[in-house]
């Protein structure tokens, strides 16, 4: 694996032969800034330098005095932060007399720590805020050792004259990259800042060393962190008796029993179940509701050396023995729905007794999780010979909700109201008087009445319609059952006609890791999309939609979402190759390293 250290740019050394060359540098770094454009071929200024200067320039970094942004909240304990602490306190010692600052920042440029440095470098420092909280990136101060790092994914030195903000120009600095030594993800940036007047190509040479001893400290502790791990992971398989299951930052341990008793969709259920315990400090018990139909129990106890988290050992016991479970035989489903996990088993066949015993039902739930699908589908399986109206309160008015209601209720019908939480409390009040007086009325057969709402529901006197439903059924969301994702998919490919269209097991394992912010309802979305591109043949995971290859767990902003597209899309076009794609989009190879791993994709 290539590391940084093996493309160190030589920064700074067209500017040593003396004053002239720094005066006629400062010349081409004015003209740069007040929009003219010196020659490539001048030897004032390598083409990098110019870049960066021009970078600076676009994202309209003020020349004189910029401002950094701050952050509020630092990490403290952190892979990075943690070999750190003793690999700089250590070089901070070597170097105590002389007038240089050791700083540590992350991989978006925010300074993390400071240590050495006489009191006149740091109140220095302070002044152009060089200081743990603030953010020096190259967008946010222009041309700087921390910031243009990043940006070129390379060691280098940066000295007086070279920086694009006439306040850091007092100063030169050294930043190189610190990357993980296993994974060789970006981590941050160790940077040494002196007075200009105090420049010395050594600067580079000392970040480097101080890069390399803190990758050679996660190495080490990576090893002793593993070791510790697999430790707790052989007494868990030797003295429980039961399955057992080991994760950590960069390991996942699953012993035979665990691959004995659980099929691959029961294993791929309980390892996504199991990727919130990772980065947990504290014991957890939860309960995991598996594709066949098996309730587990999962046991989560940490694993430390000295006060550092090595990962955790789960162990598994099932709740349901396999045997009761497959000789269950559950009630008929409704054929309009597809999911086979317990979970939404729970959920289906409460809403069918609901609506076999006329007894009216409040569903609650996130958009787009199958509310109204789940109501229509109980009504045919249930009462076919029925009719069933549905009205959405989100596209009616009061009065005429009320009127429809009403003519539905008296024709002998049954009726569903979708959206009801967005009556207001009057609309709510005329709603209740009116359906008070369908409960009291004692034909047979009594009608039946759901409402959709999304949580959570106030019950006070002018919400008092909720009263009249006796019971509340939450829909999960579709990421509390990601099992049942190959049965929609199949489900919702078939009710588009793309009978002919199958997902790959990659496929449909990509999907399974996803966490549908907008349910049942994106993947249909996402699906549509699939089908206008294919109609038959088997769909590889380089197939999906480029929203569909990335795996972040936080929601992204349109403009991040059309950022991550362009990403997946370059890949796409140059076979995963990195380089070449960050050349298409016009991005460093460490920003668009760093924005994989942000937005999670996957190659």
């Amino acid at each position: 694996m290539t590391t940084p250290d093996d493309r160190e740019i030589e920064v700074g050394e067209h500017n040593r032969s003396g004053s002239q060359d720094g005066h006629s540098l400062q010349e081409a770094g004015n003209s740069v800034r007040s929009g003219d454009f010196p020659d490539l071929g001048d030897r004032r200024v390598r083409n990098w330098l110019r870049v960066s200067w021009l970078r600076s320039r676009e994202a309209k970094v003020d020349a004189d005095r910029p401002a950094a942004d701050y952050v509020e909240s630092l990490p403290t304990d952190t892979v990075l932060t943690r070999a750190a602490r003793p690999v700089l306190r250590a070089l901070a010692a070597e170097i105590e007399n002389e007038p240089v600052s050791l700083i540590l920042t992350d991989g978006k440029g925010t300074v993390l720590s400071r240590y050495g440095g006489d009191r006149r470098l740091l109140g220095a420092l302070d002044r152009v805020q060089l200081a743990p909280g603030f953010r020096y990136s190259e967008s946010q101060v222009g041309t700087n050792g921390i910031g243009t790092a990043l940006e070129v994914g390379a060691p280098l030195l940066i000295r007086g004259d070279e920086h694009y903000s006439g306040h850091l120009r007092r100063f030169s600095c050294a930043g190189a990259l610190v990357t993980h030594p296993i994974t060789g993800a970006l981590l941050g940036v160790v940077d040494l800042t002196t007075e200009a007047e105090n420049t010395n190509s050594l600067l580079l040479s000392f970040a480097k060393l101080a890069a390399t001893r803190i990758r050679e400290r996660i190495l080490e502790e990576a090893n002793e962190l593993d070791r510790a791990l697999l430790h707790d992971y052989h007494a868990a398989c030797q003295h429980s008796g039961r399955p057992v299951i080991a994760i950590g930052d960069e390991v996942l341990m699953m012993n035979a029993l665990t691959q004995q008793r659980f099929d691959s969709r029961d294993q791929a259920a309980i390892i996504d179940r199991t990727r919130d315990a990772r980065g947990r400090h504290e014991p957890f018990t939860l309960l995991a509701d598996l594709p066949s139909g098996i309730t587990a129990r999962l046991s989560y106890q940490p694993t430390f050396v000295d006060d550092r988290l090595a990962g955790g050992v789960v162990r598994i016991k099932e709740q349901l023995a396999r045997s009761r479970a497959t000789r269950t035989v559950a009630p008929p489903a409704p054929r309009a729905l597809a999911g086979r996990s317990a979970q939404w088993q729970r959920t289906v066949e409460g809403v069918v007794e609901a609506c076999r015993r006329s007894e009216w039902l409040v569903l609650d739930g996130e958009p787009g999780v199958g509310k109204t699908a789940l109501i229509r589908a109980a009504h045919d399986h249930v009462r076919p010979e029925r009719t069933l109206t549905v009205l959405d309160a989100a596209r009616l008015d009061g009065d005429e909700l009320s009127e429809r209601a009403g003519a539905t209720l008296d024709d002998g019908g049954d009726l569903a109201v979708l959206h009801a939480h967005v009556l207001g409390d009057d609309q709510l009040a005329a709603l209740a008087s009116f359906l008070q007086t369908v409960a009291q009325d004692t034909r047979a057969p009594a009608p039946w009445v759901a409402l959709t709402m999304q949580p959570p529901q106030e019950e006070s006197d002018t919400h008092s319609v909720l009263r009249l439903f006796p019971k509340t059924i939450s829909v999960p969301p579709l990421r509390h059952h990601l099992e049942d994702v190959p049965d929609l998919v199949r489900f919702l490919l078939d009710a588009a006609g793309a009978t002919e269209l199958t997902l790959s097991p990659a496929a449909a394992n990509q999907l399974m890791r996803l966490s549908w912010d907008g349910n049942v309802t994106h993947l249909r979305s996402v699906l549509d999309e699939l089908c206008r591109r294919r109609r038959s043949g088997t769909v590889e995971p380089a197939d999906l939609p480029a929203e569909c290859r990335a795996t972040t767990r936080r929601s992204l902003t349109r403009l991040e979402s059309l950022e991550r597209d362009a990403i997946v899309e370059a890949l796409a076009l140059h076979g995963g190759d990195k380089v070449a794609a960050a050349k298409a989009l016009g991005m460093s190879r460490a920003t668009i390293y760093r924005k994989i791993r942000e937005f999670g994709i996957t190659l």
